[in-house]
């Protein structure tokens, strides 16, 4: 059997719209030039209600011709990418979008309004579209991610979104944002299949992913951990400066790179802020925080009043 050729995405795009194109101005001259020809000749004249039949078939015939070019260019997109479990995905959502136009189509060349027929009343249009514009945005969002390509099954990768509210904060001017980190099991069309690494499986909207900041990062690269404290004056900056040498000791690897760094972020009436920032590859927020404040507390017993 002969190898598959390769064939760039718009090359198989252009080639086969081209067929389509062909094809839908033959039979659109066919029912234009040749009309009077077709209903009136002694041979083979049709009636009305066959040449709207013939019309009504030509414009499947045409839909199909357009599907499939768009079809075989995203296959080609996918085949390149390695990502060919998603190509049933994608021509579902393609042959969708042709077959509604071509329905569309349909209900023009039988003179029947399809607003009509879809959005009976105000109303009932408004909820349609409601709920239509949330299941395709999921929708086109799965597509471009799928296209686009921007992770991978088995990436990691730390979701950020505005859409699920933010953290209160623990102290002034430190609102956040929710932070999902896992790894990526899937891009389904509605849904990104994210395994949590605090214990299992989200269900991201990919619209949400869309628009949210999507980090992946790097195995055995480092990343800042600020950790925040609240000390009493009774407990001065050298004193925590000084439990620096016991954070480095907890993070001995890290603190090698680069030693761990404090910082004096506010001051009130009766205490002052401080944050210790440490770069380490360990993705666990709350496993740096609690070797850190443990570190602080074992070599100075009067950082204990810090909240």
């Amino acid at each position: 059997m002969a190898a598959r050729t390769e064939a760039h995405p718009l090359r198989v795009l252009l080639r086969n719209l081209v067929v389509a194109v062909v094809l839908a101005v033959a039979l659109y001259l066919l029912f234009t030039v040749f009309d009077h020809d077709l209903r009136h000749n002694s041979v083979y004249g049709f009636t009305g209600n066959e040449i709207l039949l013939l019309e009504a078939l030509a414009v499947v015939v045409v839909a199909y011709a357009v599907a499939r070019a768009f079809t075989g260019a995203a296959d080609e997109v996918l085949r390149r990418r390695g990502e060919v479990r998603h190509g049933a995905t994608v021509r579902i959502f393609l042959n969708l979008l042709v077959g509604v136009a071509a329905l569309l189509a349909l209900f023009e060349l039988a003179g029947v309004s399809a607003q009509s027929i879809f959005l009976g009343s105000a109303f009932v249009g408004i909820i349609l579209g409601l709920a239509a514009q949330t299941v395709l945005s999921n929708v086109f969002a799965g597509l471009l991610l799928v296209l686009a390509s921007p992770f991978q099954p088995g990436d990691r990768v730390s979701i950020t979104s505005s859409s699920y509210g933010a953290f209160p904060p623990s102290y002034p001017h430190e609102m956040v944002y929710p932070n999902y980190a896992g790894v990526v099991e899937d891009v389904e069309l509605l849904y990104t299949i994210l395994r949590l690494d605090a214990g299992g499986v989200a269900k991201v909207p990919n619209s949400v992913v869309l628009g949210a900041l999507v980090q992946q990062p790097k195995v055995g690269a480092a990343k800042a951990h600020r950790v925040r404290m609240t000390f009493p004056f009774s407990v001065s900056v050298p004193t925590v400066q000084a439990a620096l040498a016991e954070v480095a000791a907890a993070f001995p690897e890290d603190s090698a790179r680069t030693p761990p760094t404090l910082e004096v972020t506010d001051i009130s009436v009766a205490s002052w802020d401080g944050v210790i920032v440490l770069w380490s590859p360990t993705l666990n927020d709350n496993l740096i925080r609690d070797r850190v404040l443990r570190a602080v507390l074992a070599r100075h017993p009067l950082a204990a009043a810090a909240k």
